[in-house]
């Protein structure tokens, strides 16, 4: 064993942050080993310098960064954005597919399944699988998606590719039967997410009951919540089994609506970025799904004005929803690593700083700038 001592840190578990001790792992296995009073003389360590210690930051909806973007298929894009990522304290995440025509989205599945396993080793955050939002949507609510790419639901194509395919969002009112979410729920652990959907609020209510267990970019691309008419957020907010993401750029929700979803969906607030390629770059026109997007400030948009993803860090949205919020700060860190993990099954490997779980590993400073980025007991970021 070749055991590293995190020291003077705030260290975030799920349920606290503990100080006065320190984080072993076991830089050989990749392993944490736990939470120590003191440390031996001699030992390898890392001084927190009163920064936080969390855990690495799960992304589970991201379409690009840095110029590249999932979507366009090439490997060496989705590796430049594995390491950009990475420096936002993200240790892994799900490269996000959009509604582009269905042999680009197989290109795109090939690229990140020639990338997963190198993904274990290198010096950027860990592909987990892919995330196809679409094109199973509907067009009243494509937003920033092309919708001549649109296709009815596809249980088969999913479970095809059910080896690199991790997530789905769908428009339950497309589904007929929820045959699609029926039969993909029996026969995989794919999270079935409801986006892009005007839904009524009966209809996802039901699609919950059949295998729909989380909601693409809450209040965004849905239905809305009207006292009549509760839609498909007034579902996904009162269904225990749905979690929801949030994109906590301050402009997709307001700011003020954070700690509702937070007290009404509790562990089941998953913080996400719906990045685009622009994410990283300066103002100016990038392109989304063969569409031209504009960026401004933290906004992306079609030239119709449709807002068109982000360019969000997922460090920055833990930061908005700390400086909007009284949440304490380690549920806030649980919605951006331990929520996002559970949603995709692998919160038994990743997501929080518990003894055995890969050293998946951040230290920020009190804005949550990101200092280190440690990924299974290796640094691959340092500030």
């Amino acid at each position: 064993m070749a055991l590293t001592y995190i020291t003077n840190g705030n260290i975030v578990l799920p349920d606290s942050i503990v100080c006065g001790k320190a984080l072993a792992f076991d830089s050989d296995s990749g392993k944490i080993c736990g939470l120590v009073d003191s440390v031996p003389a001699g030992a390898d360590t890392i001084d927190a310098e009163g920064c936080f210690v969390a855990p690495g930051l799960v992304d589970i909806h991201i379409h690009g960064y840095l110029g590249e973007d999932a979507s366009d298929g090439s490997a060496e894009g989705i590796k430049k954005m594995a390491y950009g990522i990475a420096q936002n304290g993200v240790t892994a995440f799900l490269p996000t597919t959009m509604t582009v025509a269905k042999k680009q989205i197989e290109a795109a599945l090939n690229a990140v399944r020639s990338l997963k396993e190198e993904s274990k080793t290198w010096g950027g955050a860990e592909i987990i699988g892919v995330h196809a939002e679409g094109p199973f949507i509907n067009p009243s609510k494509k937003g920033a998606q092309a919708e001549e790419n649109i296709l009815k639901p596809d249980a088969d194509f999913i479970l095809e590719n059910a080896d690199i395919i991790k997530y789905v969002t769908l428009a339950p009112e497309m589904d007929e039967g929820h045959c699609c979410i029926k039969k993909l729920a029996s026969q995989s652990d794919v999270l079935i997410s409801m986006g892009h959907t005007d839904a009524k609020f009966e209809e996802a209510v039901q699609a919950a009951k059949d295998g729909v267990s989380h909601a693409t970019h809450l209040f965004n691309a849905m239905s809305a919540l009207a006292h009549r008419n509760p839609g498909v957020v007034g579902a996904a907010l009162t269904s225990d089994n749905v979690s929801v993401e949030v994109i906590a750029d301050t402009f997709h929700i307001n700011p003020g609506l954070y700690s509702m979803v937070a007290k009404l969906k509790g562990d089941k607030m998953v913080l996400i970025t719906d990045c685009t390629r622009a994410g990283g770059m300066p103002d100016g026109e990038y392109e989304l799904g063969g569409q031209p997007i504009f960026l401004k400030g933290i906004e992306c948009r079609l030239a119709d004005g449709t807002i068109a993803g982000s360019v969000l860090k997922l460090n920055d949205a833990v930061k908005n929803v700390i400086n909007h919020t009284d949440l304490p700060v380690y549920e806030v860190f649980k919605m951006a690593s331990l929520n996002p993990a559970n949603a995709i099954h692998c919160s038994e490997r990743i997501g929080s700083l518990e003894e055995g779980k890969d050293a998946d590993i951040i230290i920020t400073d009190k804005d949550i700038n990101v200092k280190r980025t440690i990924k299974k007991g290796k640094t691959i970021y340092e500030a």
